[in-house]
């Protein structure tokens, strides 16, 4: 690895990609855990129990569509360790998405959305949603007019906000009682229903370029 040069498929569109990522068990675990950090097809396969080639395989799936990148590289005695990580997403506020082309807003899209279900998927079936008393699990469709479709996209933001606020207070809890905090996931989403084929945009690789993200990983020696 990487070995994706060799392989004659393109990359699947930045939707169907997502919606792979996520459709098995080992390539949603290992989103979980590179969700966590960096790791190597040794490290994955000691984790998941999984064999190297079973890694091997989805790493390189994950790789040819831009669900994942790698993160850099390592020179053994008599080989090269990589390692692999999620793609870096910067935050982005309402006016920057705006100004975005729908391609690269599909490939932003796409990527919240595959690791939302992937951090969801690995909860479940790690029975972790059942150890929470705090759990929050909750969906429904609304109608709604204009005013309440921009009032629902305010509240949101000012949820989203006030959820940043607390983890920055419960940091700072943490680090004067100097104890070790668990890690949540936390995610909001609000967008119009539909039941449709996806729009004509272009592949991952192309989309992922429209977001400022190099769809060709370059290989470096050391950590990041």
């Amino acid at each position: 690895m990487p070995r994706t040069e060799k392989r004659e498929r393109p990359p699947r569109r930045r939707e169907d990609a997502a919606s792979y990522a996520v459709g098995h068990r080992i390539r949603i675990e290992i989103l979980a855990v590179l969700h966590e950090g960096p790791a190597s097809i040794n490290g994955l396969a000691r984790e998941l129990r999984q064999t190297r080639g079973t890694i091997t395989h989805h790493l390189e799936e994950l790789l040819l569509d831009h669900s994942i990148e790698l993160a850099y590289s390592e020179e053994r005695r008599n080989f090269t360790e990589h390692w692999y990580c999620m793609v870096k997403l910067p935050e982005y506020n309402s006016d920057e998405i705006a100004e975005m082309g729908d391609e690269a807003k599909q490939a932003l899209f796409s990527l919240i959305i595959q690791s939302t279900a992937a951090e969801a998927f690995a909860a479940l079936w790690a029975g972790k949603m059942l150890e929470d008393e705090e759990l929050t699990l909750a969906w429904d469709r609304f109608d709604l007019d204009e005013q309440g479709r921009r009032d629902l996209a305010h509240e949101q933001d000012r949820s989203w906000q006030r959820i940043h606020e607390i983890a920055g207070e419960s940091a700072n809890r943490v680090v004067e009682a100097k104890e070790e905090p668990v890690r949540y996931t936390v995610a909001s989403m609000g967008f119009r229903r539909f039941r449709t084929n996806a729009p004509a945009v272009g592949r991952a690789a192309e989309d992922l370029e429209r977001l400022g993200i190099s769809p060709h990983s370059a290989r470096r020696s050391g950590k990041p």
